[in-house]
């Protein structure tokens, strides 16, 4: 985070969310296989 901070406007949001289930469309790879 240090590293991208630069304190001007223009720096941006990070959204943290919990995820339930994750699904890699192309593959249909499911939770940690699809990350």
């Amino acid at each position: 985070m240090n590293a991208a901070r630069t304190e001007k406007i223009g720096d941006g949001k990070v959204w943290m969310i919990n995820l339930e289930t994750v699904i890699r469309v192309r593959t249909g790879e499911r939770e940690t296989e699809a990350i």
